[in-house]
């Protein structure tokens, strides 16, 4: 039997719904619900991740285990234990929203180990009194997503929930992949997602909305003790304190976003972390071509309000909601507008120089700002592949000329018998400011690539290749999520033998559903 150090802080200090039975309803001054999860017909283990296992002191003979799989599958539940579904509301693609809380995702428990304290959360292990009109229910397809994604972001270094384990469950869920009106059957899966918390921005506009400053008091109390303990002011002083480290947090993870290519694709309100964490892998994807204006949430297309380039204005305008949230326990409002008109400022600072280390830049010059852009302009000239761009570019010497330099990043266009004169000349003078900019560091060319190398991956996951193991699994051939884990846990080394993956994304795939948009359907 597997042992933990339970230390269920949020269900033992914030206040519970009253009414314990599962039943889909409006839940009033509560943070959380009881309920246990829906008990799996035929659970198998599919794949789990060993550093966070390691994480939990799960040994690899308790990971396989059938107490293991029992418990993070739903069929089981930690002794002295208490399951729950999280309370929040939300604004969604710019609209309030109301009431959502964990529709899918039940929370076994929190632990103590190593002295940090994890919330482990099923996602796909049944109905709460949040699922609305849905099941509670999760897929194989969107949950290899997430579980390969989330283990991806952590070692690309981006600020993310974890996923410990991926777990068919034998039972048949019925889907609308494309909201279009052809359901059908698919196979279930739930995952382990492991976080310090999964508190959101909606959690606090929940109590706000209800007019509950109680709960909402004592849930900023809660999240600064355990989460911000640097803050040591008390008063209003003290919750303008914790939206400015909020905001901070945010705007780093969204440069992390940028910097990597990651497209969110589903940013409401519910799906922002309080601790700046990457939360909620739906219809994400990596750019393939550089367009700013892509989305891979089909349920955004025409509007395209989470298109990669506009994810700092949506966590700028999610700040703001929260900060509405956060008003009843400041009740002075110059604090809050200067915090939020700095995130758009500092954001500005952070991204140039985020874009200056996938350069190889250092030193300060004038005209860096200018160079970035034009190469953003460029870039967007023809379809050229993000990553495999920036990943080339760190090979470019000293002594090359532009048309060296152009040569070195062909392999990033996906129709190079397109690339016109024009597209070429506008490329010769980028390159051209380009050298002679890197002329101006005293780093060496390998010097240079080696810094660049560790901030311009090489494999991302591209939804692609999301699908092909998907595809394989849905054939119970769980070797490419084996695979892809282990590709996505170097993404900065060369790795030779998995070559095949610093690929641009094939013809195939260009239109293929899972490919390139996908809806929120999982």
């Amino acid at each position: 039997m597997m042992q933990f150090k339970l230390n269920n802080r949020f269900s033992s200090e914030l206040k519970a719904d009253t009414n314990e039975t599962n039943t889909t309803r409006q839940v009033l001054n509560a943070a959380f619900s009881y309920v246990n999860p829906r008990i799996p017909s035929n659970p198998k283990l599919i794949h789990y991740s060993k550093e966070v296992a390691d994480l939990l002191n799960i040994t690899p003979d308790e990971a396989n285990s059938k107490d293991f799989l029992e418990l993070f599958s739903g069929k089981s539940v930690l002794p002295n234990s208490r399951p729950y579904a999280m309370n929040y509301a939300g604004h969604q693609f710019g609209n309030w929203a109301g009431q959502l809380g964990d529709g899918r995702a039940i929370v076994l428990a929190e632990i103590k180990n190593n002295n940090q304290t994890f919330m482990l959360q099923l996602k796909g292990a049944g109905a709460t009194p949040y699922s609305r009109r849905a099941d509670g229910l999760a897929v194989l397809r969107s949950s290899i997503r997430e579980h390969l994604c989330s283990e991806a972001m952590h070692h690309l270094g981006v600020p993310t929930t974890r996923s410990l384990s991926l777990i068919s469950t034998g039972d048949e869920v019925l889907r609308d992949v494309m909201y279009d009106g052809n359901a059908d059957y698919e196979k279930g899966a739930v995952i382990c997602r492991v976080a310090p918390t999964f508190i959101r921005f909606g959690n606090f506009e929940l109590f706000s909305a209800q007019n509950d400053i109680e709960n909402l008091k004592a849930l900023a109390d809660f999240t600064i003790k355990y989460f911000y303990s640097e803050i040591q002011s008390e008063g209003k002083e003290k919750y303008v304190h914790f939206f400015k480290l909020i905001a901070e947090r945010t705007r780093k993870m969204i440069i992390h976003w940028q910097r990597v290519g990651f497209v969110h694709g589903v940013m409401n309100t519910d799906n922002m972390s309080i601790l700046g964490l990457t939360i909620d892998f739906g219809p994400y994807g990596w750019l393939e071509d550089y367009d700013p204006n892509w989305t891979p949430n089909t349920t955004d297309r025409e509007y395209r309000r989470y298109r990669f380039g506009n994810q700092p204005d949506v966590a700028q305008w999610n700040l703001f909601q929260l900060a509405n949230a956060l008003y009843p326990l400041i009740e002075e409002s110059s604090e809050l507008e200067k915090i939020l008109n700095d995130f758009k400022t500092f954001y500005d600072v952070d991204y140039v120089d985020m874009m200056k280390s996938k350069l190889g830049l250092e030193k300060f010059h004038k005209n860096d700002e200018k160079l970035i852009s034009e190469l953003e302009n460029v870039l967007q000239l023809s379809e050229t592949d993000m990553t495999i761009f920036f990943r080339e570019l760190s090979t470019v010497k000293k002594e090359d000329s532009a048309g060296c330099g152009i040569s070195i990043i062909n392999n990033a266009f996906y129709n190079p018998k397109e690339i016109t004169k024009s597209i070429l000349k506008s490329w010769e003078k980028w390159f051209t400011k380009y050298i002679e900019r890197i002329n101006l560091e005293d780093h060496s060319d390998d010097v240079r690539k080696e810094k660049m190398d560790k901030v311009n991956p090489k494999y991302v996951l591209r939804n692609y290749m999301a699908q092909l193991a998907i595809d394989a699994a849905n054939n119970e051939d769980y070797s490419l999520v084996e695979e892809l884990h282990q590709v996505l846990k170097k993404p900065y080394d060369e790795q030779l033998e998995f070559e095949k993956w610093f690929t641009k994304r094939p013809d195939w795939a260009r239109e293929k559903i899972g490919c390139s948009m996908l809806s929120c359907s999982s």
